[in-house]
């Protein structure tokens, strides 16, 4: 079940300080594992391209929801809600799997850096960009630094996208060894999620290390990114989204 978008003060006339959200993040979900498994090296990418088609109406409608209910409600403090909401949503991730060893790290890994695309696409949302343009996922991958500017961004979404078609229309492409796909795996995403050191996300196999170092560690890439979502999707001005869809 998709987790519900930002609801911080939907029942409240006047912007408040919403109650932090303690429930457990969204993971990702298992169609897009087995595409990043089958296919690790374009893992972030994969991973931009399916939090845009599935998170993005989310954040679309969460912010069309709150603009309705609270015309006046200034960008900025919907962007505190968001942030706020999927911080804390990273914290928890740090230990969300319950699994040892390397498949727990790499879930774990995984999971933050589907809450990051889900702050970032709210984030953009807030100040009025459309969080479902395809455009999202080339901003996903610089804001995160899987890739320094968007040119080569785009490329490699390419690159996934037709990558993905293949897949879907011929299957695998052979068997590899599990534990060197899992690690491939888990370095992609340790570096989208912003871990930059992957011996961060070695240290959380190690009993009793796994939530200490996941909530630190998570935290704290997540606020740095929120700042740089904040910077490029302020200074792009106001925009205007779609409105929410009537039945």
């Amino acid at each position: 079940m998709t987790d519900p978008a930002p609801t911080d003060g939907e029942q409240n006339t006047v912007p408040a300080t919403p109650t932090p959200s303690v429930e457990a993040p969204e993971t990702p979900p298992a169609t897009l594992w087995d595409r990043m498994r089958e296919d690790p090296q374009y893992a972030p990418e994969h991973l931009a391209l399916e939090a845009v088609r599935r998170l993005g109406p989310e954040a679309a409608q969460w912010a069309a929801r709150e603009r309705e209910s609270r015309p006046d409600v200034p960008a900025e403090h919907l962007a505190d809600q968001a942030v706020r909401r999927f911080v804390n949503h990273a914290r928890l991730s740090g230990a969300v799997s319950g699994a040892a060893g390397l498949p727990g790290a790499v879930i774990d890994v995984g999971v933050l850096a589907w809450t990051q695309a889900r702050l970032v696409l709210h984030v953009a949302a807030a100040y009025g960009a459309d969080p479902t343009h395809p455009d999202r996922a080339t901003d996903l991958l610089v804001l995160q630094r899987v890739h320094k500017v968007a040119e080569t961004a785009r490329l490699a979404l390419g690159v996934a996208a037709g990558r993905e078609r293949a897949g879907a229309l011929f299957g695998s492409t052979g068997d590899r060894a599990m534990g060197r796909v899992m690690l491939q795996l888990g370095v992609r995403l340790a570096r989208m999620a912003g871990v930059r050191a992957a011996k961060r996300m070695f240290a959380k196999v190690i009993p009793g290390a796994a939530i200490v170092l996941g909530t630190w560690a998570n935290s704290s890439a997540t606020k740095e990114l929120a700042d740089r979502s904040r910077a490029l999707y302020r200074s792009a001005g106001p925009r205007q989204l779609p409105g929410p869809r009537r039945p």
